[in-house]
């Protein structure tokens, strides 16, 4: 009967986003956590007991070195690995192997999809560019906030001295700018409110979405729907979801000029990676559009603040949906090329 190693020498491995898989003194499968089941489409309980190079067509050169490390008991590290199941496309990993000495486990093997940990790191990076940015950005907001009062209520006091209407059109342009800057101003520093959270329904989010983007763009814009109605509720504030999500979509719209189709799809993602935590499950919200796709020169800056791929852009949408979403503990990121961009929302799931 195949033996199964306790988890008690290896507590959280459930959770942790690399594939880790545990083999005894024979290499055969003694656990693989749910990351390792998603990376080799395999099931624990059909595996168990299997030895793991056989599980590969290409896996007698792997095989030869796990029994190596295993006789003179000292781990490696693989950085070029390729793995190939019956009928799947290759696998290409890195790999740490660790000895261990247990009574039912000998060798723990951690796995990495080397795409995988790219994209963890440029989630990471650009968490941390981010919050640079907004720190940046906030204490620009405030020091221009206090001379553009002192400007709007100077050009109040001479428009009261001017005689001459003509002039007062010059005084008029200098308030109406101020105050436009202003509203720029509180739409930076407004992220800075804490979420008010509750149960959402997402498909609500949606919908109150489409209605204002229909509204705004009542012509041309074609805006369909795919839902899974078995999603459940998310944990969230409702108005910063909204808000969010209409700055993805007035974005794809924008993008188009009010010219093209929209989808707005709602599926389950499962065991997914968000800001360095793996969750079993969390909500996806893609919004795929047929545009022109973001131009590749703003591609990799697409979330920054004051990026604009649109002439008269204020470049600030996509940084505060970026903002609201990780309020959320979620992930936003974009897939982009001409005639199809897909922007991905992911939010954990309780």
């Amino acid at each position: 009967m195949p033996r199964v190693v306790s988890q008690d020498p290896f507590p959280g491995l459930d959770m942790l986003t690399t594939a880790v898989v545990i083999l005894d003194r024979e290499l055969k499968v003694a656990y693989l956590n749910p990351a390792a089941e998603t990376v080799f489409a395999l099931s624990q309980r059909n595996v168990v007991g299997h030895k793991f190079p056989d599980l590969f067509v290409d896996g007698r050169a792997f095989g030869g070195k796990l029994a190596q490390a295993l006789v003179e008991m000292r781990g490696f590290v693989d950085q070029e690995l390729t793995l190939t199941r019956p009928g799947c496309d290759p696998l290409h990993l890195n790999c740490v192997l660790t000895p261990v000495d247990t009574s039912s486990a000998a060798l723990l093997i951690e796995f990495r999809h080397i795409e995988q940990q790219l994209r963890i790191e440029r989630e990471a990076q650009r968490l941390t560019q981010h919050e640079a940015n907004r720190e940046l950005i906030r204490n620009l907001a405030h020091e221009i906030k206090n001379p553009l009062g002192g400007i709007r209520g100077s050009a109040q006091l001479l428009e009261r001295e001017l005689d001459r209407s003509e002039l007062r059109e010059y005084t008029q342009v200098i308030i109406k700018e101020a105050d436009r800057l202003q509203i720029l101003m509180d739409r930076l520093l407004t992220p800075n409110r804490p979420p008010q959270l509750g149960p959402v329904n997402i498909h609500e989010v949606c919908e109150r979405v489409r209605a204002l983007i229909l509204a705004e763009f009542p012509r041309d814009i074609l805006i369909e729907r795919d839902y899974d109605a078995s999603l459940p509720d998310v944990h969230g504030d409702r108005e910063q979801l909204i808000q969010a999500v209409l700055n993805v979509v007035r974005n794809a719209a924008q993008s188009m000029n009010g010219t093209g189709t929209i989808e707005l799809r709602t599926r389950v993602a499962r065991h997914a990676t968000l800001a360095t935590s793996r969750h079993r499950l969390a909500l996806e919200l893609q919004v795929v559009d047929n545009g022109p796709g973001v131009p590749a020169a703003i591609r990799d800056r697409i979330f920054y603040p004051l990026v604009s791929g649109r002439e008269g852009g204020s470049g600030l949408g996509l940084t505060l949906a970026q903002t609201f979403v990780q309020h959320h503990h979620g992930a936003i990121e974009v897939e982009s090329e001409p005639g199809r961009t897909c922007f991905r929302i992911l939010l954990p799931l309780s």
